[in-house]
């Protein structure tokens, strides 16, 4: 197939581009940078790169990024700020919703214009869809919680709702990813490496994760599989507290894991957007179960072990 991937040059991206070149596809990349190598090993196959700013809504409508649309046989959209890299300020929060809201509405809106358009739309969402909870478990239809993060979720997955009839839509909500180049483990093991450790918070949130490989896999799935349609949460089976992700990533480290990151600490840091991390969710795949999709890592020591060895 010929895909169009828009928001993968980044941490996800990584991992995700070599494993469709290996699948067979070919690929057009949007990013603002242009081209861009992963590793030091040339990526091989069918690769193409388009230097544009897919959250400028006009760039749709034009040349080069419409006529890329309108060959593509599947579109990826994994485009957005990062969530909790930042405080929650009035310009960042905007800066979250215009680069997933007005990138997706833009896209669709040039999908819907086509004779012939994609035959399916991989489009990015988050947990964070669910609110957050010390104590509810969530699946594929709880409904949407009532906080920013809620709220920009149900908006971006709506967005990507208005894409044409005869275009196949998959929406993951898409739990902590991890690896150890980039994400929130990436953050995390500079500070235990050097004996410095813990949870975060309370330690007793819940964090629903799920180890990147597992992720592309998932996308990769969903791209070929003409079954695999609606919501899926991209998340392990597993999910676990934030006092045991800390305990356990000290004793794969070999390092101890007993100082814990006060709340008050990391609400000075990201303001509201600490909540992502010091609340939670407890997420369920039931979708993925239900369709026997296999996980190369639902245990998290396994995961840690592949990301950190």
């Amino acid at each position: 197939m010929h895909l169009l991937l828009v928001g993968c040059t980044g941490f996800v991206g990584r991992e995700l581009l070599p494993l469709l070149l290996k699948a067979g596809h070919d690929l057009t990349v949007v990013s603002r940078k242009g081209n861009f190598s992963i590793g030091q090993e040339p990526l091989g196959g069918n690769l193409s790169f388009l230097q544009v700013d897919p959250s400028d809504a006009t760039a749709w409508e034009e040349e080069p990024l419409l006529s890329a649309l309108r060959v593509a046989d599947g579109v990826v959209n994994l485009a957005g700020e990062p969530i909790a890299e930042q405080r929650w300020t009035v310009s960042h929060c905007k800066r979250l919703e215009e680069s997933r809201l007005v990138t997706t509405t833009a896209m669709v809106r040039a999908m819907g214009k086509l004779r012939k358009p994609p035959k399916v739309l991989i489009n990015a969402s988050a947990i964070g869809y669910y609110g957050t909870s010390l104590d509810s478990h969530f699946t594929e239809t709880s409904p949407a919680g009532n906080d920013f993060l809620a709220r920009l979720c149900e908006r971006w997955e709506a967005a990507a709702a208005n894409k044409p009839s005869r275009t196949r839509l998959v929406v993951m909500r898409i739990g902590i990813v991890l690896e150890s180049d980039g994400g929130a483990l990436g953050k995390m093991l500079p500070i235990f490496r050097a004996g410095f450790g813990g949870p975060i918070g309370s330690g007793l949130q819940w964090m629903s994760w799920i180890h990147r490989s597992d992720l592309c896999e998932l996308i990769k799935k969903a791209i070929e599989n003409k079954s695999w349609s609606g919501v899926f949460n991209a998340v392990s089976p597993q999910p676990i507290s934030m006092a045991t992700f800390a305990a356990t990533l000290g004793k794969t480290l070999g390092r101890p894991s007993l100082l814990p990151v006060p709340g008050p600490f990391l609400k000075v840091l990201l303001g509201d957007g600490a909540r992502v991390v010091l609340e939670g969710q407890f997420v369920c795949s039931d979708r993925l179960r239900a369709r026997g999709f296999s996980f190369l890592y639902s245990d998290l020591t396994k995961a840690l072990e592949a990301s950190i060895n």
